[in-house]
Order: structure tokens, then sequence, then C-alpha cells
């Protein structure tokens, strides 16, 4: 499997992306390395990974507890405090091994710690692997407000190791998949379509799968790399999402989601405003809400809930001068970016995911 060039670092796959990767350590001479793993990575992802490091460089481990509750700047002050005590400086590098909170905060700590050191993405989870290690964001939350605090700048390189999947549950499986059924539906008809029946995929399909998702993120991200265009197309489905996912997270009475659980939701209600607004047909819009149901478990919501969740949007990261954003969708595999959507039509849109 050939790599991917994406804008200033090369996204390489399986054992290949080892081999390079310890000839980039050896070709660059960084002073020292630091792994950087949450609690389950690194019961889970670094005994595997460990092996495959070539180096007399020292390396140091840098754990932190896993979860969204840990994607916060406090978290990050204590590993920078930690990588003080134990030496790094400007010529250290940070592999970041784990899901997307590891990729997230690690990319943020590394670009600000002594005004930034190099790193590099090794994502573990599914959503880590499609979405969250490619195209340069990171950051961490503020409060539950999600990824408030960040900046964009590039590891040198990100591996795509499929095996790490082996040890993921069921539910982290299905988080990622949302954000490759979302590719599909801003940008690939066809890539779209090999999810109706999962009945028909497998595990040998996920390699090629996977590729094409990174590879559709990361061409649209060639095109708009700090988000002043095209690049909000892969905000479908995420600015009600996002909003449901941070009340979900605040809220004591809910169980917390999953970032794939929330976006499904996000992508059943942002389809149902496209379709009101007759940008897709009702058949296409019955086809993306039943194949979305037949995998993720439908949200409850109250009717005290959508207002909480509405005021939420105001702090959704598209939004312009006061005015929520959405990116909606113009037929199955097209996009079409700054739109909005009346109050009224928000509401009657979770009231028709109910049903």
């Amino acid at each position: 499997m050939s790599h991917i060039q994406a804008n200033g670092y090369p996204i390489y796959f399986n054992e290949a992306g080892y081999e390079a990767l310890n000839q980039f350590i050896t070709e660059t001479k960084y002073s020292s390395i630091f792994v950087l793993v949450d609690s389950q990575s690194n019961e889970y992802c670094l005994p595997n990974f460990l092996p495959y490091l070539a180096t007399e460089i020292a390396i140091e481990i840098v754990e932190f507890d896993s979860g969204e509750s840990s994607k916060n700047i406090e978290t990050c002050v204590q590993i920078w405090n930690v990588l003080t005590e134990l030496g790094a400086d400007r010529k250290s590098v940070i592999i970041n091994l784990g899901g997307g909170v590891v990729t997230d905060l690690g990319g943020f700590v590394a670009s600000t710690f002594k005004r930034g050191i190099d790193f590099i993405h090794i994502p573990t989870t599914l959503l880590a692997m499609v979405d969250a290690s490619v195209g340069g964001k990171n950051g961490v939350d503020l409060g539950n407000l999600k990824n408030q605090i960040g900046v964009i700048n590039v590891p040198k390189m990100v591996i795509i190791d499929s095996n790490y999947l082996e040890t993921l549950p069921q539910n982290e499986m299905r988080s990622g998949l949302a954000e490759m059924l979302k590719h599909g539906l801003i940008f690939d008809k066809n890539y779209w379509q090999k999810f109706l029946d999962l009945k028909q995929l497998d595990l040998a399909d996920l390699d090629d799968l996977i590729f094409r998702s990174i590879e559709i993120k990361n061409e649209i991200v060639m095109q708009d790399p700090t988000e002043n265009g095209i690049r909000k197309a892969l905000n479908f489905g995420h600015t009600l999402g996002h909003a449901i996912e941070s009340y979900f997270l605040e809220n004591e009475n809910k169980r917390t989601l999953l970032h794939g659980e929330a976006i499904a939701v996000g992508m059943i209600l942002e389809s149902y405003l496209s379709w009101q607004k007759n940008w897709i047909s009702e058949a296409e819009f019955l086809q993306i809400k039943n194949t979305i149901s037949g995998i993720f478990e439908t949200v409850i919501f109250d009717d005290n809930d959508i207002n909480p969740i509405l005021d939420l949007l105001i702090h959704d990261k598209k939004n312009e001068y006061g005015t929520i954003q959405f990116a909606l969708i113009e037929g199955i595999g097209k996009i079409k970016i700054n739109q909005t959507a009346e109050k009224e039509l928000i509401i009657e849109a979770f009231k028709h995911y109910k049903v």
C-alpha cells in the first residue's frame, strides 16, 4: 500500500511506516524521544509499538488518564512540566500513540512547548486514523466546549497501522465509522454506497476503506489547510453533533457519548435540514437515516434537552458574525458550506429524529 502525501508530511501504512519512522529518527538526530500515551494505549498499544522503534536515543514514556475529560489545558500543563523535568529541549520529538484525545492534545503540547517541537502521530483508534490525526488540527476542550483552544500545525509524519484496531471495542470502531460515512456523504457517493450493507464487508476490506477515507479528507484539506473555505465540508454533522456531545458530556443525567455517536446523530439531523431545503430527495434522506440508524443506537432526547443543545451552537467554531453556520449536503457526495437554518427547522429535525 503506497503512502499518501499530505500538506507538508507523509502518511504511511502498516510496516512501511515503522521503516520510515526509524530512518527519519536516525537522519534527524533527535536529542530525546517522548512517547505520549493515555492509560488505554499504554496498556494495549505501547507493548506492540516499542519493538518497532529501533534507536539508541533515550526514550521516555509520558502517560495521562484516558478519556475526553483529560483533553484540557490542565493536562497540558502537567505534561509540559514532565517534559521540562525530564530535560526535553528543542531537538526532542513527541510520538503521540493513541486515539483522538492523544493526537489532538499531544500535537498541541508539542506545538506550544518551547515555541514548538517536532511530533509524530501514530493513531490507534479508527476515529483517530481517519480523522483526528490527519489535517493538522491540534487542541483541547474549554470546559465542556469541544476543541475551543488549539492550533493548526502538521506532524512530521503519520503512521496508520490497522493492527491496533484488534484491541478496540465495537463501540469505538463504530465511532470511527461515523467519520468514514461522512466522507462518503460529502465527497464520494460510490464510497458511501460501500457502507449500505455492512454484512458484505469484512476485515480484509478495512485497510482499503481506511486508505480511501484518509485520501478523501487529505484531498479536501490540501485545498484549504486553514479552513477558510471547502475544508468546512468536513464539519457536516458536526455543528449539531458537537453541541450534542458537549451537552451529554456536561449533564450528569446523560450517558457520555463517543464522538462518532454524537456525529451520527448530527448527520441525520443535518441531512434532514438538507432535505427540507430541497437539496436531497426524501429517498436520499431516508437512505442516510436508515443506514446510520442501523449502525448506531438511537440517542434519547427529552423535550427539555433541545433548547440547551441549541444554546451551545453559538460556540461552534464555524460561526461568523454571530450566525450559526452549517455544512449541508447537496445530493449524496456533494456539499454546501456556510449555510444557515432557522431554529424552528432544527427543532423539527430533532422531532423527526425521534420517530
